[in-house]
This record gives structure tokens, sequence and C-alpha cells, in this order.
């Protein structure tokens, strides 16, 4: 009898290397809210859509301090990172606020799954690749809060009002517990 696990879990370590060259990991992304997704810069079909939204969300928040983008290619054998470091300039884009993401196939694709998300080689499909549209906006724990179809601005523009709430709630959490550690100081004064 097979018994599903309805914890959930936070993402797992990752290690990858972004458009300047720089390892980006788990740590990277330690108390920081991010938004992730799969795309290849050859991508004939919705890559260029879900780039184009992207970069909205990336207008908003390229000053918060606690917010990032992983955006994860799944095509390492083209997307090499000096391809993606020309991706970035031809999207006008900073790391760290926005990382391009090289890895092995070994790494990307099951991260993918770990995400819920679709990615992987499929000779049928245009551009050789298969993936989801989704952006997947993670917590500073690493947990996966909402999906949205990175196609549909409509979807893009929640996502964005929903990015505002949790960094409201972080910083709150922040601030109380920044109390919380003073609030023996408080009583001997």
């Amino acid at each position: 009898k097979e018994v599903l696990d309805t914890i959930i879990q936070p993402i797992p370590a990752f290690a990858f290397v972004n458009q300047d060259s720089q390892m980006i990991t788990e740590a990277s992304v330690a108390g920081k809210i991010y938004v992730a997704d799969f795309f290849f810069t050859s991508c004939p079909t919705i890559c260029p859509i879900m780039k184009k939204n992207m970069l909205t969300v990336y207008e908003e928040f390229k000053n918060e301090p606690n917010f990032m983008i992983l955006s994860h290619s799944i095509d390492p054998r083209n997307d090499t990172v000096a391809r993606l470091k020309s991706y970035a300039e031809k999207l006008e884009i900073d790391a760290p606020k926005w990382n391009l993401l090289h890895g092995q196939m070994d790494d990307i694709y099951p991260l993918a799954k770990f995400y819920m998300v679709n990615a992987m080689e499929d000779k049928t499909a245009p551009g050789g690749y298969l993936h989801s549209g989704a952006f997947l906006l993670v917590d500073q724990n690493r947990n996966i809060r909402g999906f949205y179809d990175g196609t549909i601005e409509e979807d893009v523009v929640k996502m964005r009002s929903d990015i505002k709430v949790l960094i409201a709630e972080f910083k709150l959490a922040t601030h109380h517990f920044i109390l919380y550690l003073l609030w023996p100081c408080w009583q001997h004064v």
C-alpha cells in the first residue's frame, strides 16, 4: 500500500552557474523570496512571452534586497554561460537580482520535477525541448507559495501582488524577531 507524504518539502539544495560565472546555490537565496522558471534561449514558442512578462517583475522588484529571480536553462548544451550572458545583456538585466542559470541536465530536470513543472528534451517539440511556462513563487524558507502561468499577463500581475504580500510578511516577521531579541534589554531599562 502506497502512502503519500503530505508534508511540504522545501526546495532541495542546488548549485548552478549564472550568466556572470558566479555559483548560485540555495545559500544564495537564503532568507530571500524568489521566482523560479525554466526556459531556453532559442525557444521559438513561449519563452519570449515569459521573459517579457518576467521583465515586469524584475523592473518592479529590482531594488528590493529580499527578492531574486532564478531562470533555469533546460538546454545546457547550447545555453553556455557566454550565451546566457549575451541573453541577459539583450534583456538588460543584471545578476544577482535575475540569474540565468546553467547546469547539467541531470541536475536541472530533477529540480524541475521538484518544482512540479515539466522540463525535458523532446525532439518533436518546437526547439527540441518541452517545458512548462510556470513561474513559481518561493518564500524565504524555500517553500513554493504560488504557481502562475508566465505567458498570461493577468497571472503575472497576480504574482507581483503576491510577491508584495510575501515581502511585507517577511519584513513584519523580521521586525518582530528583532523586537523579541531585544525584549530582555528593555526589561532592565
